[in-house]
């Protein structure tokens, strides 16, 4: 008798589990279509011992070239971002934070930035923190905004364009969205 009622209340919540998840699941795909959004590509300019500083050697694996660091480097940069891969062009904002190399390889690191834009239409930062792989694209998620930006959501890409030279460049493409309640103040 006792197992009988103890079957009968797990059946009543697990059907109780079951509606609330159900319900809950079809709220969140109800207000995905309603998300604002904009992408658009950028590119950073990383010039070494002029926007980009070595802080701390490494300790341990190849060493530093235009695309390896030692383990354990730290490295600080403040780039401009312009509208081409041209560093002559445009620039339109500026990429600011810190790597530190976390592979043995020299190819990876841990990267932290604030994405400060000045467009048309948009100004404010974006904050973005992730592994980033120095020859390979890297996707980067968005953890914060300010300004035009703020509670926007979503993730950046990173890619090598020319590694060559005093100079690096990388493709950086936005993948930003704003959740119903937080509409950007500027609408493209």
């Amino acid at each position: 008798m006792a197992l009988s009622i103890c079957y009968s209340s797990f059946l009543s919540y697990l059907l109780l589990f079951v509606l609330l998840f159900r319900e809950a699941s079809s709220v969140s795909h109800h207000h995905h279509h309603e998300l604002k959004s904009i992408h658009f590509t950028l590119f950073q300019h990383e010039t070494i011992n002029k926007t980009a500083y070595l802080i701390v050697n490494g300790v341990a694996g190849p060493s530093i070239s235009q695309t390896t660091t030692p383990f354990g480097t730290l490295y600080v940069f403040q780039d401009p971002l312009t509208l081409k891969a041209n560093s002559n062009s445009k620039i339109v904002g500026t990429a600011e934070g810190t790597s530190i190399t976390s592979s043995l390889n020299g190819l990876q690191s841990i990267s932290i930035a604030k994405i400060t834009l000045m467009m048309n239409h948009y100004k404010g930062s974006i904050s973005v923190v992730g592994g980033t792989h120095n020859t390979k694209p890297s996707n980067h998620p968005v953890v914060g905004g300010t300004g035009d930006f703020l509670f926007v959501q979503g993730y950046v890409t990173s890619s090598p364009v020319d590694l060559s030279g005093i100079t690096v460049t990388y493709k950086i493409q936005f993948h930003l969205y704003w959740p119903p309640y937080a509409i950007p103040s500027h609408p493209k």
